[in-house]
């Protein structure tokens, strides 16, 4: 009964619904999705930018060459020349300071050839010219080894400036030691001096094979070793291919050995020990180039003839001998290397245990040697008074001066890093306090000039 009571009702209620039309009814769906911009090719953004420094450099280039045939451009400071009529970096004098001094390719090529510094190969390149800055610091060290060589008139314990054999150069990163001890080896090899350069003595400490001589109980590095002594093959713009014989094959030949024992034998780099020999005769008229060609030749003697050489160098009496090392401080830590002592655990090899650094780092001696410190190399604060080292050897060398980095940014201005229009005092001096007085931080600086 309930059934047709309800049938009966909808049929007498008849449902009018009035359908709009289909345009004007109001759809509830999903939002279309916004549209993603295309991501930019990073390899093409990359090509389209390194094309557009290649014609910036090659428009800087073209610039320069203009502006070399003006003069007129080449004032610094207090409208003085900005570059000295210096011939080389003996005649340099206390006039020429604040002044850039010319250099070439060939010459540095050939006077330095185991290499630049870092920081005056990237001086090199982000100025577009071999020119470095006089500074007072350099002929203060430069003057020293002259007074050694050649004394003054006046007695060491008058008031003149003390002489000093061994300098340790110290001071703050980018404050230009590297640069002034490349700089005081081509003044030396420039005189006639004997000069032993270690432009890296960092990797006197790392890479290569390393193993304990039995009889010295100190760890040799042949491979080092044979470094030092022979070419290595660089091709690099401001490297040659060669390291101590090339440059000194002349001196070499004229000075007889004086020390004429055997020359311990070990193991060479990849080939293991002799088996018929310990030992190597150096018979009497052997030079020190043949010498050297021994170490070169043989790779079981290169660690003792590296070690036999140092002690000539102390008897040589006809030219004035130098050691130049930079990197210096990588000698008074711990190496890369180390010693097994259980399965699980090694024995930091501290340098003092390598045979090679042994013979070369001591400056407790009356040779004429000069180490530089490298904070770049992470190698940490040593301490003051430094083993084998005397007291008086540390010299602290300084970051630009006010009047030296006016001078600079002259430089920088005259090499178009810094635009003319941005150029004021107010903006170099800003500079110069952001980056307290650090060489790299201002060459860094002044292409944002505004």
């Amino acid at each position: 009964m309930l059934r047709s009571l309800a049938r009966a009702a909808a049929t007498h209620h008849s449902w009018n619904l009035k359908l709009a039309p289909f345009s004007s009814v109001s759809h509830t769906s999903r939002p279309p999705k916004p549209t993603t911009p295309l991501k930019p090719d990073p390899k093409k953004s990359t090509a389209a930018a390194a094309a557009a420094a290649l014609y910036d450099e090659q428009e800087r280039i073209r610039q320069l060459a203009a502006d070399d045939k003006n003069p007129s451009l080449d004032v610094g400071r207090n409208g003085r020349p900005l570059f000295t009529s210096s011939p080389s970096l003996s005649h340099l004098s206390r006039n020429d300071v604040c002044t850039y001094f010319k250099l070439t390719k060939d010459t540095l090529n050939a006077v330095l050839p185991e290499g630049l510094p870092v920081g005056m190969v990237n001086e090199f390149q982000d100025s577009m010219r071999t020119a470095l800055l006089v500074r007072q610091s350099f002929l203060d060290l430069r003057d020293n080894f002259r007074r050694v060589v050649d004394p003054p008139m006046w007695s060491s314990n008058g008031k003149g400036v003390k002489v000093r054999k061994q300098v340790v150069l110290d001071g703050p990163v980018s404050c230009g030691k590297s640069i002034a001890l490349a700089m005081l080896v081509q003044w030396a090899r420039e005189e006639g001096w004997l000069v032993l350069y270690v432009p890296k003595g960092k990797e006197w400490t790392h890479g290569g094979f390393f193993y304990k001589h039995p009889q010295t109980g100190l760890w040799d590095t042949p491979v080092q070793a044979e470094n030092v002594l022979k070419a290595r093959p660089n091709f690099s713009d401001f490297k040659f291919n060669c390291d101590f014989l090339k440059y000194n094959e002349s001196y070499l030949k004229e000075l007889p050995c004086q020390i004429f024992d055997p020359i311990v034998l070990g193991e060479g780099a990849g080939v293991g020990w002799l088996k018929d020999a310990d030992s190597l005769a150096i018979p009497e008229g052997t030079n020190l180039y043949e010498l050297v060609k021994t170490g070169i030749e043989q790779t079981h003697a290169a660690v003792g003839v590296v070690v036999r050489l140092r002690k000539e160098l102390s008897l040589v009496k006809d030219r004035p001998v130098l050691i130049a090392v930079d990197q210096y401080n990588n000698w008074f830590t711990f190496s890369e290397y180390e010693e097994p002592v259980t399965i699980r655990s090694c024995r930091p090899i501290h340098a003092r245990e390598l045979t090679m650094v042994k013979a070369f780092r001591s400056m407790m001696h009356d040779d004429m040697m000069v180490g530089a410190f490298s904070h770049s190399t992470a190698v940490g604060k040593l301490r003051k008074e430094l083993p084998d080292v005397p007291v008086d050897a540390r010299v602290m060398f300084p970051r630009y001066s006010l009047d030296e980095a006016e001078t600079v940014c002259h430089y920088y201005l005259r090499q178009r890093l810094i635009r003319r229009e941005a150029f004021s005092e107010e903006n170099w001096k800003k500079i110069y306090f952001l980056s307290n007085g650090n060489g790299a931080e201002i060459r860094g600086l002044v292409p944002f000039m505004r």
